[in-house]
């Protein structure tokens, strides 16, 4: 059995299945179904880091468009348009926070890891369009810790500087 774990992973979970079904425990795989078992629960934080870097990241672009480039243009023409890459993450870490609701302890813990990712991206991205050097933002641009509350950001009514 050991051998078709390696080869043939799924043909092998189908065996682990039925020898389960069949109540035959004792011909179970257990070393490699606990392998297994481990493998398919992954790390639940890791899609929560994943969807609060992508809030945090528009949500610091757009504050930096409000806070510091007050661009009346953008204001008034693109911010909104930025809705949906504001909202949509909110609105899976809704559901996954709801799907796994032991995660509701280590937000904040997850928030401080994805606010210091989301800061470099949001940087990077932004200095994309800026040409001259002088201007170009760095990592003292933005706050060293996240400046917002994970009940604040996953509010579908708030906005940085509201």
């Amino acid at each position: 059995m050991e051998n078709l774990y390696k080869t043939d992973y799924h043909r092998w979970l189908g065996q682990q299945r039925d020898l389960l079904a069949q109540g035959q425990f004792d011909q179970l795989d257990i070393p490699n179904l606990l392998e297994a078992m481990d493998f398919e629960m992954g790390d639940i934080t890791k899609e929560l880091r994943a969807h609060l870097i992508i809030l945090l990241l528009h949500l610091l672009k757009y504050d930096y468009q409000i806070r510091v480039l007050k661009d009346s243009w953008v204001q008034d023409k693109v911010m909104y348009t930025w809705l949906p890459s504001i909202n949509n993450p909110r609105i899976e870490i809704e559901q996954h926070i709801n799907k796994n609701p032991s995660l509701e302890p280590a937000v904040n813990e997850v928030l401080a890891e994805a606010y210091s990712l989301a800061k470099l991206k949001a940087i990077k991205e932004l200095n994309k369009y800026i040409r001259s050097e002088s201007k170009r933002l760095h990592k003292n641009n933005f706050p060293e810790q996240c400046p917002w509350t994970y009940k604040q950001i996953t509010d579908d009514d708030w906005l940085p500087g509201e």
